[in-house]
């Protein structure tokens, strides 16, 4: 874990955000409570580990603290600013960018926004779609629907293009929305333009549906995608219940971890086994999962099993790795696997099964933001 690393040798990471240069505007917002550049929030909430980076790290392990600043670099009526998505979709993502845009608007006063269509490609020389215009009005009722209204792409683009065009459009805010490529892509263009010594801020806005990014507590869209996992639950135990021996396996999405999966399962008392990637499958033995689902069986006649789509990839040995435009190594289907294992299994042993099989992996991602999320959304657009 990401966290263990850190513990373990504090002076290793470097916490620090650098600055294009001391703040000189007035910020146009009405209100009396400003973030001073000093807040820092710590990396450790646990008392002993902050005694122990006090006593013994060089300098204290800690994060620079979101919000409003009284003193701005930038000039907001000269400045203009740019909101992109990227990878893939996530419930909230066109509240984050209704959010981004309000604030700029109305609270800052800045009157020039673009989005940049489809991620990254859309700021080189292969973008087929030109940006778009953002304000209030435009963006007004698209926290209705899910998705995203500027689109998205994967893969890798070369910095020096993308501030190329950043330039060239006088853009100096850019407000990234994504997961860890995306922020890698937006690092990139900060050094990029630091390099160039271009005063462009770029601003990273955290997202990922796996609620998997280090050092970030929750990310948005996972409420929504645990509440509708859940729903669908209720649909495999129905499923499972009005067959005999009926078997209700769910798929969900998680490719290196089971935070969906488990927090779905918890949330919905019907689920009897919950497979994640962080431990290794074993189907065969008496602590295997075909006893286990015998013995369940046996007692009610029916089972509901949910399975993180990164689980149980130890199965697939002989399998060779590909990978997506982002770099992420492709899962083979689990889901497919215990479909057709547990069946064989069941009926070589004269004991025949019913299995019903749900993958609703792109419908939980794909929906409109529920109100926790909407909130949770607004706010880190407010503190972008």
């Amino acid at each position: 874990m990401v966290y263990e690393h850190v513990l373990a040798n504090p002076d290793g990471f470097d916490f620090r955000i650098d600055a294009l240069g001391q703040g000189t505007y007035e910020t146009p917002i009405q209100q009396q409570v400003f973030i001073d550049e000093e807040d820092r929030i710590s990396f450790s909430s646990q008392v002993k580990n902050i005694q122990s980076q006090i006593k013994n790290c060089k300098t204290f392990p800690s994060f620079e603290k979101a919000g409003p600043r009284q003193k701005l670099f930038h000039a907001p009526k000269q400045s203009r600013a740019a909101v992109i998505t990227c990878g893939g979709l996530c419930p909230g993502l066109n509240n984050v960018i209704k959010g981004v845009v309000n604030v700029l608007e109305k609270e800052y006063g800045i009157n020039h926004i673009i989005g940049i269509r489809y991620g990254y490609k859309g700021l080189t020389k292969k973008a087929t779609t030109e940006a778009i215009t953002l304000n209030s009005r435009v963006v007004d009722q698209i926290h209705k629907q899910g998705g995203t209204i500027l689109g998205s792409s994967r893969g890798n683009q070369d910095p020096g293009e993308m501030v190329d065009e950043l330039e060239e459009q006088g853009i100096n805010l850019l407000f990234c929305i994504g997961g860890d490529g995306t922020l890698k892509g937006a690092k990139a263009i900060a050094e990029e333009a630091m390099r160039r010594k271009a005063q462009i801020s770029v601003i990273g806005i955290p997202k990922t549906i796996d609620n998997d990014l280090g050092f970030v507590e929750k990310t948005f869209g996972f409420e929504t995608s645990v509440q509708v996992a859940s729903e669908i639950i209720t649909c495999a135990h129905s499923e499972a219940e009005g067959a005999e021996r009926g078997v209700g396996i769910v798929k969900l999405m998680g490719r290196d971890s089971g935070f969906i999966s488990a927090t779905a399962s918890l949330a919905n008392s019907v689920v009897d086994f919950c497979l994640i990637p962080e431990i290794p499958v074993e189907l065969d033995g008496v602590n295997g999962l075909y006893a286990a689902l015998g013995k369940r069986l046996d007692q009610n006649n029916h089972a509901v099993l949910v399975v993180a789509e990164g689980a149980g990839q130890e199965l697939f040995s002989n399998s060779n790795q590909r990978m997506d435009q982002s770099g992420n190594i492709l899962k083979e289907d689990i889901g497919e696997l215990l479909k057709n294992c547990i069946a064989s299994h069941f009926k070589e042993i004269n004991n025949p099964v019913s299995i019903k099989y749900l993958d609703p992996s792109y419908h939980i991602r794909s929906v409109q933001a529920n109100a926790a999320d909407a909130v949770f959304c607004y706010q880190l657009a407010e503190y972008a």
